[in-house]
């Protein structure tokens, strides 16, 4: 099967919020702030769980992943944002449509998988304690990180190349900032129903397995943090398993209301809102939320802000 349709049109107009242009200069301004504190805020979580010995531990590893990856995602679609609210020539080509896309849908499919993997570490950490160095060896980190990524690729090579086959019938414009798989499906034309049953099925292995997953564990993890006898562990279990979850809700919650419906009955705004969710607040959230409720980032943190001043 080709990569591409013979009949694609050379380029995608951009439609945005051509309607509503008094949004446009908020939402640069929005994204000019946030896209930087995105960047650095993942950059100092990867820095301090390199650097400080306290933190070469398997969570934290996942947890580097985790930040790379949103930096990655932010990367995949902020700047289109950024040309499309502010140039007046709001177009994208044909092959930069691909390329972002497939990006784009890579890290998004990876977010989900490392998420579960990343619950399945905190069910080890405090349910089978004594086997955790055994079983979260550094080989089988870097085997569930590489299954994590090769996963998103093969999501996004398949639904990608997929939706790049549908007829498009002369239309080049996309009523959104930037390229997104649902969109397409919408703006194609001819029979486009095994697309989008296709979509929901792998959207169902990518987001429902995943998320039941992740309840299990932490169904199991409460059921023994309720069991301790140290409240120091309960609160320092708690602290660490909170702030994944709130991770785990804010990037399920507008998911499921996204892609597991079929794209012909999205309404117009709701993809334009969910990629400004998913490429500026999560990325941007993430850092905080595992800073200000672990006490050891913010340990390692103070400590590398601290070097960083002594040796200047």
């Amino acid at each position: 099967m080709p990569l591409v349709n013979d009949s694609h049109p050379g380029e995608f107009i951009l439609l945005g919020f051509a309607d509503r242009p008094w949004l446009e200069l908020p939402l640069f301004v929005l994204l000019l702030v946030t896209y930087p504190m995105a960047l650095l805020g993942n950059v100092a979580i990867i820095l301090v769980s390199r650097l400080d010995p306290r933190l070469h531990s398997p969570m934290y590893f996942f947890l580097t992943n985790l930040s790379f990856l949103d930096m990655c995602y932010t990367t995949s679609v902020v700047p289109l944002m950024l040309f499309c609210l502010r140039s007046s020539k709001k177009t994208i080509s044909y092959t930069a449509c691909v390329v972002q896309l497939y990006f784009y849908s890579t890290m998004g499919g990876s977010e989900s998988l490392l998420l579960a993997t990343m619950s399945l570490d905190r069910y080890v950490a405090i349910c089978r304690p004594l086997h955790y160095p055994l079983l979260m060896s550094q080989r089988t980190r870097l085997l569930a990180v590489s299954l994590v990524w090769l996963g998103g690729m093969a999501y996004s090579f398949s639904e990608v190349t997929a939706t790049f086959q549908l007829p498009l019938c002369g239309h080049n414009q996309l009523d959104h900032l930037v390229c997104e798989i649902p969109v397409l499906i919408k703006t194609a034309c001819g029979e486009k129903e095994a697309n989008e049953l296709a979509l929901s099925v792998v959207c169902i292995f990518l987001l429902a397995v995943p998320l039941c997953l992740i309840l299990a564990s932490y169904a199991c993890i409460g059921h023994a943090i309720l069991k301790m006898k140290s409240s120091e562990g309960r609160k320092k279990a708690f602290g660490t398993c909170s702030s994944h979850l709130i991770v785990v809700l804010l990037f399920y919650g507008p998911a499921f209301s996204m892609y597991l419906q079929p794209p012909s009955s999205i309404s117009r705004d709701q993809p334009k809102f969910m990629a400004l969710f998913y490429g500026v607040v999560t990325p941007t959230l993430n850092p905080f939320i595992y800073t200000l409720r672990n006490k050891d980032v913010k340990g390692a943190l103070g400590s590398l802000v601290r070097r960083i001043f002594i040796s200047k």
